[in-house]
């Protein structure tokens, strides 16, 4: 009896192991080590090919490089040349003219595609065939209506004279050189678009749709009354990426160049600064450009966020 007494009795020793193995257990588990574990790569992988070209070309921007001698430290020269160019601002004009005819043609069409595949067909085949296009290299696209546009062999210009409406030099001319790249850049783009607003129009709940029918909506006034109020974070997606893209075009102008296209009137940012590293060799000068263009990108992309308040949701 006194025996089983006494193995009742709680030892001191035995109530402080049971509260420091509660302690640990209810500690919050540390995976900080892990994580950064799974981070390492990627950083690595950013500061390689991010992180340091970033440094060393603003490195660059401040010397005279031209790949032959050692960078001469120049300061702020270049910058102050650039600002003088007018190459530089006929470039930049240019470039601005090309993101506002190709971002309005792709926003326009890639929105009546997805209305339309969004309120009429949602076919697998048909999304497929919007996609193929952007699935083709700018290169092998650029090539192909360089042919097809041709003032002497090309089809269209064949069909124009059929129709006794002359022809078009519609890369050598320089009306038509900067809306035709926008044209073909529009052609291979708008279905990546459009498919990315379908993607945003499937997640507008199906009972708003229903409710403007009941109140005698028709489809014009739901697409703008609820549609487009819904897709406003697609869409400030979107026009971030589509500027971004727009301003870096450059295999298309190079391609058209190449071949005998007016390249005054298509010479874009990137074009100019292609010309300056590798034609040129200035890099110096060209890694000043670039810098520029980064900082214009940014100041835009930014302007465009807060306008269209994109981190605010209206499907929550």
């Amino acid at each position: 009896m006194r025996t089983a007494e006494r193995s009742q009795v709680a030892e001191p020793g035995d109530d402080a192991g049971a509260d420091a193995h509660r302690r640990r257990r209810a500690r919050p588990r540390d995976d900080r080590r892990a994580a950064w574990l799974f981070l390492i790569p990627a950083l690595a992988g950013f500061v390689i090919f991010y992180g340091y070209p970033t440094v060393r070309g603003i490195w660059y921007s401040l010397t005279d490089y031209n790949l032959l001698s050692a960078p001469a430290f120049v300061g702020g020269d270049n910058y102050a040349r650039l600002v003088r160019d007018p190459q530089f601002w006929h470039s930049l004009a240019v470039t601005v003219y090309y993101v506002v005819v190709n971002i309005g043609s792709q926003l326009l069409l890639g929105l009546l595609l997805a209305a339309l595949m969004h309120r009429l067909t949602r076919s697998v085949a048909l999304r497929a065939m919007l996609l193929l296009p952007w699935l083709v290299p700018n290169v092998t696209v650029g090539l192909i209506w360089i042919w097809l546009l041709d003032a002497d062999l090309g089809f269209v210009n064949h069909l124009l004279k059929a129709l006794d409406l002359g022809t078009v030099g519609f890369f050598v001319s320089p009306e038509w050189a900067m809306p035709t790249i926008g044209m073909v850049n529009t052609w291979a783009y708008t279905g990546y678009t459009a498919l990315l607003l379908y993607a945003g129009m499937l997640q507008i709940p199906p009972h708003l749709y229903e409710s403007a029918a009941l109140d005698g909506a028709g489809e014009l006034r739901m697409f703008r009354s609820v549609t487009l109020p819904m897709l406003r974070p697609v869409l400030a997606l979107v026009l971030v990426v589509s500027l971004i893209g727009s301003f870096q075009i450059f295999d298309t102008v190079a391609v058209a160049a190449r071949g005998g296209g007016a390249s005054s009137a298509i010479r874009v940012i990137y074009y100019f600064i292609y010309q300056h590293a590798f034609q040129y060799f200035h890099m110096g000068y060209a890694s000043a450009a670039a810098l520029l263009l980064a900082l214009v990108l940014g100041v835009l992309t930014v302007v465009q966020m807060r306008l269209l308040r994109a981190s605010r949701s209206d499907l929550a």
